[in-house]
């Protein structure tokens, strides 16, 4: 018979065998973490952003649209929800005081977004609840706007001088969305492709705030919000219109007595050239 074909291997020694083992359970544990990873991206429910983080206002600066889009990973729901920087604003009332307007009661808005917007594929009300916009605050109508001591004012004195500070803050186009300002330009509604696949274009104005700005985009489901993507947008001025505001806000007095020399010069030389003419 003849001599069988003998392969030989070396024996490991019991350290290297334990060596082997340790690597292949960390082989086995990276293989699942990366395979859990995998899985939750493709699962993701919502993915959306912005065809740019910065818009940056020059002095020609007239208003410019940003297009928000994105993906599902179904049919659902999609709102959109851009809230800009906060500061305290005042309104005031005016009252006649025999044949002259002059400013009476007054009430101070702390810490309210300076712009909002609100967007989606249809009416709020058709597919959620009044209970789950007044959470997220989504619409003019749910919005939080804390009064400054509140407890010094009525219910209907807040009341009016909220509906006040909506109706500026419209006239101004900085707040509106969904059919709440027809007059400002751009388009509140959010148009879906293949259910899965949507876009919208977000009008600033040309008075728009300067400051970090907020993009809020939900998916809603059985009139729920499933999934929440928030992506940030910057607006500045640059330029040398940057320079002279940056310099106004933080040497205030430096800049008005800029403003009286220049003031003077210009009204000499304006009397110099009609004395020779």
């Amino acid at each position: 018979m003849p001599n069988p074909v003998l392969a030989l291997f070396p024996v490991p020694s019991p350290g290297r065998r334990r060596l082997a083992r340790r690597a292949a359970g960390v082989c086995a544990l990276a293989t699942f973490l990366l395979g859990g990873l995998a899985a939750q991206a493709q699962v993701q429910p919502l993915v959306a952003d912005l065809s740019k983080h910065l818009v940056a206002i020059t002095t020609a600066f007239s208003g410019t649209d940003v297009l928000l889009f994105g993906a599902t990973d179904g049919p659902g729901d999609v709102v959109m929800v851009v809230r800009g920087p906060r500061d305290s604003h005042v309104v005031r009332r005016k009252d006649k005081l025999g044949i002259i307007w002059a400013n009476q009661e007054s009430v101070v808005f702390d810490e309210v977004p300076t712009f909002y917007r609100v967007a989606s594929n249809r009416p709020l009300e058709s597919f959620t609840t009044p209970a789950v916009l007044s959470r997220h605050q989504i619409g003019t109508a749910y919005l939080a706007l804390p009064v400054r001591d509140a407890d010094f004012y009525d219910a209907p004195t807040r009341a009016v001088f909220r509906d006040a500070f909506l109706r500026l803050k419209r006239q101004q186009g900085l707040y509106g969305g969904m059919g709440e300002n027809p007059a400002a330009p751009g388009d509140d509604r959010i148009a879906l492709l293949d259910n899965r696949l949507f876009r919208a274009n977000l009008y600033f104005p040309a008075n728009v705030p300067v400051g970090s700005y907020i993009v809020e985009v939900y998916l809603f489901r059985d009139g729920e919000v499933v999934s929440a993507e928030i992506t940030p947008l910057v607006i500045s001025k640059i330029g040398i219109g940057a320079e002279i505001f940056d310099f106004a806000k933080h040497r205030a007095l430096a800049y008005g007595v800029a403003a009286v020399i220049v003031a003077i010069a210009a009204g000499w030389l304006a009397g110099v050239a009609f004395r020779k003419a």
